[in-house]
């Protein structure tokens, strides 16, 4: 016989203990692992912040990996421009203070070693980080530049800088080698001065000329522009005349002629007569040999910086220029180089837009930096520029204008490599990406103290806290002990122990 009440009660009294050891093998996995829950459902009605909370969490993370790697990346590019700035400061130096002192190649010491700094300046352009390029703007999978041989000695049927120098220096030499200018016999007492007819962009252009005691000096005027020296009586010994000329580069070079009653006459001097046409016969011979010296070595030496100005130049809608010939010496004009016949040493990709914007990361919810670089900024192409010329010119020992041309070329690079007013500078590239830097850096800095807020809201949520939790246990296993105890003592109990 059994008792139902006894029974039911015993029923009731397993069930509860079930619940029991449930509770206690979820307080004791709270214990070993921290957690609260293994689900966000157990969270209860935190469930949703502590969502939004790892959310959040995730995107700082992101976030920090991305400063990460883009801080790696502006690195390599600080340093590349810190190498590009150490040789340029190197190659300035030399330019300005080395001696007409040629080898066999006809090149110094120091244009010799220009070409192997150059080529450390292409390899610092085309240093990847990783799989990216960081000097070809937004083509990183691409090399910024192309070769050095390739940039300098021309691809087969393409030029290079060493053949487009030369076909400009023909231009602008002209086939007098009167750098574009005609200086004809004297018209009894009347010399005349005038730029190449049709006009052309090469050679040395007329700017001014001086007043001559003795003489009337009219011009320069016109299209092309010429100028004329009429003698009407004769100078007096020691008195001047001065032509100014715009050079191709932009620079500008005078040549004043003095007059003299020496027999003969030295350099920059011209003899008086006491015939004025007499005069003029030899103020004419002496204008001309001080401007075919002047061609040979001013001229030429503006014309090698002008031609590689062209040749470098280069950007989206501005293909390297050249003379467009032949003939080169009677050309009058500049077309552009095509990638069939002209080498295009920047190789990356070629934007109107602003350089910094080619890479951008976003390292923070509302904010994103930009660290892009171009090797052909202007900064950086005219160093290339400067250097390029300087490694490719040669010079002879026996050429009697050549060590003037060679200062002249050597002045020209040196002032080159100098920072210029209102121009762009490495520096200003190496400022911008420290900005870069330093913005990255605060951001990281803000990141780091939300992340701890964030898990420490985010703890409070999902820990559970130990001292309760084994409390809780502690409890439990008392209930649990008691309960156990009585369910044995109702198990034993039969009708016999009941009456």
């Amino acid at each position: 016989m059994t008792v139902t009440g006894v029974g039911v009660t015993s029923s009731l009294v397993v069930q509860s203990l079930g619940d029991m050891r449930s509770v206690l093998a979820d307080l004791q996995r709270q214990l070993g692992t921290g957690k609260k829950s293994t689900t966000y459902a157990g969270l209860g009605i935190d469930r949703g912040l502590a969502v939004g909370l790892r959310a959040k969490l995730a995107a700082i993370t992101g976030y920090g990996d991305s400063i990460t790697q883009v801080n790696v990346r502006v690195s390599l590019q600080q340093t590349a421009l810190s190498q590009i700035l150490s040789v340029r400061n190197t190659v300035k130096s030399a330019a300005l203070t080395q001696g007409f002192d040629l080898d066999g190649s006809g090149q110094t010491a120091t244009q010799r070693s220009a070409r192997a700094q150059l080529d450390q300046i292409l390899s610092a352009l085309n240093t990847p980080a990783g799989d990216r390029y960081l000097f070809s703007g937004r083509a990183g999978d691409k090399p910024a530049t192309d070769t050095l041989e390739h940039i300098l000695d021309g691809d087969g049927t393409r030029a290079g800088l060493k053949q487009v120098i030369a076909e400009r220096s023909q231009a602008d030499l002209g086939p007098s080698g009167l750098g574009r200018l005609q200086i004809p016999a004297a018209a009894g007492s009347l010399v005349t001065i005038a730029e190449d007819t049709p006009p052309t962009v090469f050679g040395m252009k007329l700017a001014s000329v001086s007043p001559l005691n003795g003489a009337t000096v009219t011009g320069p005027t016109g299209s092309p522009a010429g100028a004329t020296v009429n003698f009407t009586s004769n100078p007096y010994p020691g008195d001047a005349i001065t032509f100014s000329f715009n050079m191709p580069d932009g620079s500008k070079e005078q040549l004043t002629l003095t007059a003299t009653t020496n027999s003969p006459p030295g350099p920059g001097e011209f003899a008086i007569d006491t015939v004025p046409a007499n005069t003029a016969a030899n103020f004419q011979a002496a204008l001309s040999g001080a401007v075919q010296k002047l061609a040979a070595t001013s001229l030429s030496a503006a014309s090698a910086m002008a031609a590689a100005n062209n040749f470098f130049n280069v950007d989206a809608g501005q293909p390297p220029m050249r003379v467009n010939g032949p003939p080169f010496d009677s050309a009058t004009a500049l077309i552009a180089g095509t990638p069939s016949n002209t080498v295009t040493w920047y190789t990356g990709e070629m934007g109107t837009d602003l350089a910094r914007g080619s890479a951008v990361a976003k390292v923070d919810d509302a904010l994103s930096v930009s660290y892009g670089v171009r090797a052909n900024e202007q900064a950086i192409r005219s160093t290339i520029t400067n250097i390029a010329v300087y490694a490719v010119t040669t010079f002879s020992a026996s050429a009697p204008n050549d060590q003037e041309r060679f200062a002249a070329l050597s002045q020209r690079v040196g002032n080159g490599l100098m920072d210029q007013n209102g121009q762009q500078k490495i520096q200003d590239i190496q400022a911008e990406l420290a900005f870069t830097q330093t913005t990255m850096n605060d951001a990281r800095t803000r990141q780091q103290e939300s992340q701890n807020m964030l898990e420490t809201m985010l703890q409070g949520i999902e820990q559970a806290p130990q001292e309760e939790v084994a409390a809780q246990i502690l409890a439990l296993q008392t209930r649990l002990q008691a309960s156990l105890q009585t369910t044995a003592m109702l198990y034993q109990l039969s009708i016999v122990n009941y009456l």
